[in-house]
């Protein structure tokens, strides 16, 4: 039973922290920079991490984008405001994600640009041949492992783990929990769950102070993944602005402000997500 559980905690903790450090807060916010060789080397920790539940970084940020621009309105690609429950609004999500894999859906121009991309890399981790055969070692791993048939209801978790991080994001924070700031939307910040889930949780936070690679405002929150930032930064492998944002909080945070003006370019998509281009 120790190895399974071992092996769970450790996919689950390892695709997530992929998911919150490479492709949002690196692919779809450029908060931190690196050199083209610690791209490659996390780009393939991505793979290995995320194993059968792969997401392109291109394609997951230019969603990401997506939904910071429209927060909570019809044009959200995943708000939980928008469809009637959380498979609906994943399924919704997996077709326009697919549609920006394929081709068949061009996104706007301001949502393009400044992602990391490995074309062969993205093939094979897109692939059913890499999908299949990874998916197959989990299975593989329970038989040799699992003390009982019950743990076998895990597996659908291994399979399915980067789309299960992100339906858990998406629906919960932006639908449980308690705000610290009046953003244009109704993002929360999950508290309870947050420990799970690397930070990822603090959505209010994320979406008042969008290029702020901390996602904790408050003397009581912690992002356990600006911890490893810090550390990265501080050894090299990354490199913070010394400008960074940082979300701040007052008791005057949760007062009513105006709703930005829809924005045209590029330059102006990633300032509407609180990125700065030129960094």
């Amino acid at each position: 039973m120790a190895a399974i559980i071992a092996f769970f905690v450790a996919h689950w903790v390892l695709s997530l922290f992929s998911q919150t450090f490479f492709l949002h807060r690196y692919a779809a916010h450029r908060m931190f920079t690196m050199s083209k060789g610690w791209e490659k080397f996390f780009y393939v920790f991505l793979y290995v991490t995320q194993g059968s539940s792969y997401l392109m970084p291109r394609a997951y940020a230019v969603l990401h984008r997506e939904h910071h621009a429209f927060s909570d309105t019809d044009r959200d690609p995943h708000s939980p405001h928008t469809y009637p429950n959380l498979n609906k609004m994943m399924l919704a999500t997996k077709d326009r994600y697919y549609g920006f894999v394929n081709g068949t859906i061009k996104p706007e121009k301001r949502f393009e640009g400044e992602t990391p991309e490995w074309p062969l890399l993205d093939r094979i981790g897109d692939s059913w041949v890499s999908r299949l055969t990874i998916g197959a070692g989990y299975t593989i791993f329970y038989i040799a492992f699992a003390p009982h048939w019950a743990f076998y209801a895990l597996l659908p978790i291994h399979y399915l783990m980067g789309p299960i991080h992100g339906a858990i994001v998406n629906w919960a924070g932006h639908k449980y929990g308690y705000r610290n700031f009046a953003s244009d939307d109704k993002s929360r910040n999950t508290l309870p769950l947050d420990f799970l889930m690397l930070g990822e949780l603090f959505q209010n936070n994320h979406h008042e102070f969008a290029m702020a690679p901390n996602f904790a405002a408050r003397w009581f929150e912690v992002d356990p993944t600006w911890s490893v930032i810090r550390a990265l930064d501080f050894v090299g492998i990354i490199k913070l602005s010394p400008h960074i944002q940082k979300a701040r909080w007052t008791k005057a945070s949760l007062v009513a402000k105006p709703k930005r003006a829809a924005k045209s370019t590029l330059a102006d998509a990633i300032a509407a997500a609180g990125m700065d281009p030129a960094e």
